[in-house]
């Protein structure tokens, strides 16, 4: 999906001026597609259904295995029902911390949201990852009201800072999963084999390699590209040195980044 002319939403051709090059240590890619996997919560645009104008919200946030956003929505909320008019969406994920807040990274994903049916096949795994970062969610998931809706990605756009900005293609921040599906299918397992048996390498992987504090981390999630590691409203991505597709392949980066972490 693209507007008119080809030009993908959100993109800024010809608005840069000719030597505003970005600086040489900037990769959009990795940098967008940690804060698509790390940011649990972001302001949602929607377009409103009685006059077009964009309507912003705050929502909690899940990816998928591709990374494809996960919202978790009640059909009594104003968004909801702009979306079931029009599902053309955008949703910012913005790094927060100290001094200014423009001085932080953040994310504009746009792309249009589909409803999950409970029927659906893949509602189950949807739920699953979703709740694993956000499990107070557990309190109302179940409500006859409340459903699942899934983007499907077009473009974004990221702002990393002065002079790293990027425009971005749904490709550029999404994981490949075809081959991967023998991964997916054991990611519930391996979640819990990690945080029921291995919470150790857990911490190691959070310290050595992301410098993170000391603490109880758990895993949230597995994806061919990375890791996802939460303790309590910290959440850290670790990136895989190589692609990882099948449970065999998986189990044996694990032992190794354990190796290495605790070699460092």
């Amino acid at each position: 999906m693209t507007e008119r002319f080809g030009v993908l939403p959100g993109s800024m051709p010809d608005r840069l001026p000719e030597n505003a090059a970005p600086p040489a240590d900037f990769t959009p890619g990795p940098a967008a597609r940690d804060l698509l996997r790390r940011i649990r919560a972001g302001t949602l645009a929607t377009l409103d259904r009685n006059t077009g104008h964009p309507f912003a919200s705050l929502v909690n946030i899940g990816t998928d295995a591709d990374g494809s956003p996960i919202i978790l929505i009640s059909r009594l909320s104003t968004h909801t029902a702009n979306l079931e008019a029009d599902g053309r969406a955008s949703i910012m994920l913005a790094e927060t911390g100290k001094g200014d807040a423009l001085a932080h990274p953040r994310l504009t994903v746009l792309g249009q949201f589909i409803l999950v049916p409970r029927e659906a096949a893949d509602e189950g795994r949807l739920r699953r990852r979703f709740l694993a970062h956000h499990p107070k969610s557990q309190l109302y998931a179940g409500f006859a009201d409340f459903a699942f809706w899934r983007m499907q990605v077009v473009s974004a756009h990221l702002n990393g800072g002065f002079a790293r900005a990027a425009d971005l293609t749904a490709s550029d921040i999404l994981t490949d999963i075809v081959e991967a599906q023998a991964l997916i299918d054991a990611e519930e397992g391996a979640v819990a084999h990690m945080n029921e048996d291995h919470g150790a390498a857990l911490n190691l992987y959070a310290v050595k390699f992301l410098g993170a504090p000391d603490g109880v981390w758990r895993c949230t999630g597995i994806d061919p590209d990375g890791l996802d590691l939460q303790n309590g409203p910290l959440a850290l991505r670790l990136p895989f040195p190589q692609r990882v597709a099948d449970a065999g392949a998986l189990r044996m980066m694990l032992k190794q980044l354990a190796e290495q972490a605790r070699a460092m």
